[in-house]
């Protein structure tokens, strides 16, 4: 079967954390369902005049042939989305949503025309989330410091100690911030850290210590429950190569 072309681009966002991204991908009904990895983000999409709202995924996303195309979209820091978009991200987990079923659907089609008039959506789409957030502020600090621990490699309870929470009030506050809890939350992050790891030439088993995991088997574990497929197999799909240098974004394609 030929492979598809498709083209992704990102840049950083001037929100800070956030990543602007846009991702050329012919819909192709011939060709299987590709995956999303999780990647602890949420994001905001525009495709085919649909805003589109990309949960937090706890495993990979199965996106079906026939919805894949064109879309600009803004992926925002692990634990930021929801204070933008006013809805706890728990609610938004594993699903994609219409924006319009969480706002009025009035304000969310004047927003749907300003980008669709635009010669730049995904730039528009940043113009949008400037503005939101100078309207909503900051997002919690909290989850700020939790995604750092965790991305060191801190075990939950001290990350919870070093933030000064209890576990439960921890698991409580990550819900509403990343969608799980922050053991779910660190299995993601050790995943992606070890897939970049992949991605600069280092051996599976050394990308697996150092990216935290106890072994080579035990990423290979989290890979499939996580990410649906073998490290083999996503790292021999085409798709695996076309963001080599961060993580792929959560509405984009990758691989299955």
């Amino acid at each position: 079967m030929p492979r598809l072309h498709q083209r992704y681009q990102e840049r950083p966002s001037r929100l800070d954390g956030a990543v602007v991204w846009t991702l050329d991908a012919p819909s192709a009904p011939g060709h299987p369902a590709r995956s999303v990895l999780p990647d602890g983000c949420m994001d905001l999409l525009w495709s085919a005049g649909r805003l589109i709202v990309a949960g937090p995924d706890t495993h990979a996303f199965e996106v079906d042939p026939r919805h894949r195309g064109s879309c600009s979209a803004i992926r925002f820091a692990p634990g930021t989305a929801p204070v933008l978009l006013g809805v706890p991200a728990h609610e938004l987990r594993d699903h994609r949503v219409d924006l319009a079923e969480l706002w009025p659907r009035t304000a969310v089609a004047a927003l749907t025309a300003r980008i669709d008039r635009s010669a730049d959506p995904a730039a528009a789409l940043e113009d949008f989330a400037l503005a939101r957030s100078a309207d909503t502020g900051p997002p919690d600090p909290l989850a700020a410091a939790v995604v750092e621990g965790l991305r060191r490699g801190r075990s939950v309870a001290s990350t919870a100690a070093e933030v000064g929470l209890g576990a439960r009030q921890l698991h409580r506050r990550s819900l509403a911030a990343f969608g799980y809890g922050p053991k779910t939350l660190a299995r993601i992050l050790r995943l992606q850290r070890a897939l970049a790891l992949i991605r600069t030439g280092l051996p599976y088993a050394e990308a697996a210590c150092a990216a935290g995991c106890t072994d080579q088997p035990h990423l290979a574990r989290e890979m499939r429950d996580l990410a649906g497929t073998t490290l083999g197999a996503y790292f021999a799909a085409g798709d695996a190569s076309a963001n080599s240098d961060t993580p792929h974004p959560s509405g984009s394609s990758t691989t299955a």
